[in-house]
């Protein structure tokens, strides 16, 4: 049986098996603590994601089995790669993933300047080649930004968090994606959205390699659909008669 140590990390409390050393804060997220830790099997750093209450309430769940199928499931050079998986005394879940340096979102930020074209064409590429892999398995990632688009040393991509992940088959809904990476087609017709919401999502990164800055930077859905239209143009008319978002209509 696994012997389990406790640790204190940004004021929370993680308990990994005695394998995992030398744990430091990486970032706190919606749904979980990113710490880095070293692995004293494998003799190499990794990344350790704590899911607090996996088991709480129905969406908890589902979130938490799809970020696990999925992870264990899709196989790429491009995607984050997941080494261990265990849960603690406290039945807190743990996902143990390759280390990466930083991501595209502390790059950018960290940056004075935009991002040189060279790196821009190498991220904008392995992004692509990673998302063509995930629809090609028939899934939409959903949840696509800088944040969630890791770095290594090489520069070397990995796409990860695929929480909101879903199948193309399934029923939509519409509140996924982060707001500034959001397909209008989300708000407007959230139930027939399709693989096309990644690739708007990844217009909205490259914009963002690009300006050095947030493309469309809504403070609300109304706002951000709003510099949505007064970027590219209203829909046609035929368009707007399908929608089914009465938030939007209303507005």
């Amino acid at each position: 049986m696994a012997t389990f140590v406790t640790h204190k990390i940004m004021g929370t409390a993680l308990q990994t098996t005695e394998r995992y050393t030398d744990l430091q804060a990486r970032g706190v997220g919606a749904f979980g603590v990113i710490c880095s830790a070293h692995d004293s099997k494998a003799n190499r750093t990794v990344a350790i994601k704590k899911i607090g209450n996996p088991f709480d309430g129905s969406a908890r769940v589902k979130r938490t089995y799809r970020e696990v199928h999925l992870m264990n499931h899709l196989k790429h050079d491009n995607l984050i790669s997941i080494t261990d998986i265990f849960i603690s005394p406290a039945e807190d879940l743990y996902l143990v993933m390759e280390c990466c340096l930083t991501d595209l979102h502390e790059l950018i930020q960290s940056r004075s300047k935009p991002l040189d074209n060279k790196f821009i064409q190498f991220f904008t590429y392995q992004l692509l080649r990673g998302l063509k892999f995930i629809h090609s398995a028939g899934v939409i990632h959903r949840d696509l930004k800088p944040s969630n688009v890791l770095i290594k040393e090489n520069c070397d991509l990995k796409i990860c968090d695929f929480g909101l992940a879903r199948e193309q088959d399934h029923q939509m809904t519409g509140y996924v994606s982060t707001r500034y990476y959001r397909a209008p087609e989300i708000m407007l017709t959230w139930q027939k959205y399709s693989y096309a919401v990644d690739i708007w999502s990844t217009g909205c990164i490259l914009a963002e390699m690009l300006l050095g800055k947030v493309l469309l930077p809504g403070t609300d859905n109304v706002h951000h659909f709003k510099l949505m239209t007064e970027m590219f143009g209203k829909p046609p008319k035929e368009f707007m008669e399908t929608v089914y978002s009465d938030v939007t209509m209303n507005h």
